[in-house]
């Protein structure tokens, strides 16, 4: 069955209300599936999101920590950015990694395709395995205070699971890839 065929909602009009150069919302009236008017609101993303975990041969991994301003708290995360719509989502992996941790992967491996939040907006997040690393020098973009934290990716595993690492990108990629590890479908010594 297509996609269009489930879709109960009835769209009566839309508005920009908002637009930066990163997010656009827009106020939609509409008829729910109960039949009644209502109204919903979507942001809409200027990017898609990307994560990359690296872990090297030893089994150690790389995080990220910022300020994250919308939480108003600090997040250790993996190395994530914004792919503009159209580029390639396994070079701007690639590039993250490098720029904000200034690791070179060999080997990089998509982990998941993800919506992050899809009740209320539709951004959509690519999630990549980096292995074979060597280290260079970090280039972080100017608007970013990061501090860099390289531990055993068992301990960044044991974060998620106090709640230490929240960020939903850096939680399924360390999750999904603790599953693969543990069923030996990963190699960390090509």
């Amino acid at each position: 069955m297509k996609n269009d065929a489930l879709n109960t909602w009835t769209t009566l009009g839309e508005e920009v209300k908002f637009e930066t150069p990163w997010i656009k919302v827009t106020k939609y009236d509409v008829l729910n599936p109960a039949g009644k008017e209502g109204i919903y609101g979507v942001v809409s993303f200027k990017n898609l999101a990307v994560g990359i975990l690296p872990i090297d041969e030893n089994g150690n991994t790389w995080l990220v920590g910022q300020w994250r301003y919308p939480l108003k708290q600090y997040s250790w995360e993996i190395p994530e950015g914004g792919c503009p719509l159209g580029t390639d989502p396994y070079e701007t992996a690639i590039r993250e990694l490098k720029e904000e941790t200034g690791l070179v992967a060999k080997n990089i491996q998509e982990l998941a395709k993800l919506h992050t939040s899809n009740s209320v907006c539709d951004e959509y997040g690519y999630l990549y395995l980096a292995t074979g690393l060597h280290q260079e020098m970090a280039e972080p973009e100017e608007s970013e205070d990061l501090k860099i934290k390289k531990l055993p990716f068992e301990e960044a595993y044991q974060m998620v699971l106090k709640g230490e690492i929240t960020d939903s990108l850096s939680m399924i990629a360390i999750l999904k890839t603790k599953i693969l590890l543990d069923e030996g479908k990963i190699n960390l010594n090509k």
